[in-house]
């Protein structure tokens, strides 16, 4: 079995962010959210992954990902030259996938969950298709199945008026090779693209083998600002692992699970966990609140920040209220100015820089 993970798409739900990278290669918890998606394959057991880049953002995604080797997997890259739907991301990967049944896997989703459990059943009952589902409380936003009490998918519906389920597709798809038929024989949808419900929903109306299973455990889309501060907020309760490699001074205070990278000083700061902090930051005189992720290089000197995902090389000075529920790109700087808001709320692009007034 190979895997085809979904690295595309403009991101403009995380604009400025992904006016300058890739939204697939921003950090949860520092680790960029596609690498939880490779991660999660090579656990099942697959090593022959896809990417499917842009040519907007696929070298950057090459470069940060490499060949394959740090994951133990081998890596190959396919470029789509336009966005022009997921069923078309398959069919220009095909050489790639040759005869073989494959994952299909969105790049900027986030899933706790076996992925074994799904594989197997999907050999055991030799399915055409198989798609993982999740319970949701606003089915009208998504994607939606109906399936019958024994799990057989009856239809899928594009964010419905009227859902028929509260079933959301995940984003996380197992094909057999006859996908490949269904999506040539289909045609693109009012906005131009081949939509991969609509290739399953052909093999459904031919009779095909369709199933549908629910995942256990959490389902996270990336794709806005605050569900990114919210799968940040999940990995970190569930898999952060406390480590201390940097130098922490005695005047510093260092409570719960906490991560501090190497060559990282803390200087007279609390650091309450959960909290992951990259290698070579300064951090001095400041409060380190719960759900904050500081990559590498941080410079952060008297500053309060909690719940925030801080990128590679942000610099904050002197901001004296505390700064929450924000996303702040790489390279930008705050700092004081002589005057002040009562209250500060950011979501900064990389190299920008500002000055609280």
């Amino acid at each position: 079995m190979k895997a085809i993970i979904l690295s595309g798409g403009k991101g403009t739900r995380l604009r400025p962010l992904t006016y300058t990278g890739a939204k697939q290669l921003v950090p949860v918890a520092n680790k960029p959210i596609l690498w939880y998606g490779i991660e999660d394959i090579v656990a099942a057991g697959i090593t022959e992954i896809g990417i499917i880049i842009s040519p907007e953002t696929g070298g950057e995604v090459q470069a940060k990902t490499g060949n394959g080797d740090r994951f133990g997997a081998n890596i190959t890259y396919i470029l789509q030259e336009e966005p022009a739907g997921l069923a078309h991301a398959v069919k220009i990967a095909q050489p790639f996938l040759g005869d073989s049944p494959f994952v299909m896997y969105l790049g900027d989703n986030l899933v706790q969950s076996d992925l074994n459990l799904f594989i197997d059943a999907f050999k055991a009952r030799q399915l055409d298709a198989l798609t993982l589902l999740c319970e949701v409380p606003n089915p009208t936003a998504f994607g939606v199945a109906k399936i019958d009490d024994e799990g057989r998918v009856l239809a899928l519906v594009e964010k419905p008026k009227v859902p028929p389920s509260n079933l959301a597709l995940v984003g996380i798809y197992l094909f057999a090779p006859s996908i490949h038929e269904a999506i040539a024989h289909i045609q693109p949808s009012a906005r131009g693209e081949l939509e991969i419900t609509d290739a399953i929903q052909y093999l459904i109306d031919h009779q095909q083998k369709v199933e549908a299973r629910r995942i256990q455990g959490w389902w996270l889309d990336t794709g806005k600002k605050d569900d990114l501060l919210e799968a940040n907020r999940v990995i970190l309760d569930t898999c952060l692992q406390s480590s201390v490699n940097g130098e922490v001074d005695d005047k510093s205070q260092i409570i719960g699970r906490v991560s501090i990278g190497k060559q990282s000083k803390i200087i007279n700061s609390t650091i309450r966990g959960p909290v992951i902090i990259g290698d070579n930051c300064h951090i001095e005189n400041c409060f380190i609140g719960p759900y904050s992720s500081i990559a590498n290089e941080v410079s952060l000197i008297e500053a309060d920040i909690e719940h925030s995902v801080l990128l590679k090389g942000a610099s904050i000075t002197g901001i004296h209220h505390r700064i929450v529920d924000s996303l702040i790109g790489q390279r930008a700087q705050l700092k004081e100015a002589p005057q002040r808001p009562k209250a500060l709320r950011f979501m900064i692009g990389d190299d920008s820089k500002i000055e609280v007034m």
